[in-house]
């Protein structure tokens, strides 16, 4: 701010320096004037510059510019390199279910199957005489039907050698004492049968019963417990008998093919 005063107050002082000396200078008499060179005399004051303006304000921002048209489509770049294979993600829920599709094409028409009923297993069987013991397999010795032989009289089993469905039944004849008979399976009791006989009368026992069995199973009859219930009875008029057949199959498609 001193600078600034001290520069005003030299140019008012320059000023009134220059007027002086204009107003004491004595013209020449008859000066020989020259009209045409050019008058090159300045004011005094040329020699001193002018004091700075004041810097003016910032103007307001200007608007924003229209968007630019877009430029052409760049090449496509190289494809990068695979990542590793990230882990296994955790199993989601399962989804709604969808819409019912339409029926599938029919298939083919397959070969013709064999039927069921190449497969046969049946005997029936009768006792010619009274069981003589308890707690044995009872040996019916009269044949009725044994075609395939699967019923063994030696042993009094009936021996599976179709896996599949089968149907057992037996009517016993009592007389002259209580009869107890049990069915058995592979050594294991299945079925009781118990009947009290009446004196002066013949007595009917009978039982019934569908059993699945694998190859080599046996099922035979037995009377359980001590003589006085080996009331099983059979004559030339009274019989006693058991049978069984297979009712179907459990033979499966590489059987079937063989």
């Amino acid at each position: 701010m001193n600078f600034l005063w001290a520069l005003l107050i030299g140019f008012l002082l320059g000023g009134r320096f220059c007027q002086a000396q204009d107003e004491d200078q004595v013209e020449p008499e008859d000066p020989v004037v020259d009209v045409h060179r050019p008058d090159d005399r300045q004011p005094c004051t040329q020699w001193m510059g002018g004091v700075p303006g004041t810097p003016g304000h910032s103007g307001h921002p200007g608007r924003d510019g229209r968007d630019g048209h877009d430029g052409p489509k760049g090449d496509k770049g190289d494809s990068g390199e695979p990542g590793e294979k990230g882990d296994t993600g955790e199993k989601g829920p399962d989804g709604p279910m969808g819409p019912r599709g339409f029926p599938g094409t029919p298939g083919l028409k397959g070969e013709r199957g064999e039927s069921a009923f190449m497969y046969r297993s049946s005997f029936s069987v009768g006792l010619t005489d009274p069981v003589p013991a308890t707690n044995v397999p009872i040996r019916f010795s009269k044949f009725f039907h044994n075609e395939q032989r699967h019923y063994d009289d030696a042993t009094g089993k009936f021996r599976c050698v179709l896996p599949g469905v089968y149907f057992f039944t037996y009517h016993l004849t009592v007389y002259p004492k209580d009869a107890r008979v049990s069915l058995y399976k592979n050594d294991r009791t299945v079925m009781f049968t118990y009947d009290q006989f009446q004196d002066s009368n013949l007595d009917q026992a009978s039982g019934s019963i569908i059993l699945r069995l694998q190859a080599g199973d046996e099922v035979w009859l037995q009377v359980y417990g001590e003589e006085e219930f080996g009331g099983v009875y059979a004559d030339n008029t009274n019989d006693s008998t058991f049978s069984g057949f297979l009712l179907y199959p459990d033979i499966t498609t590489g059987d079937r093919r063989r």
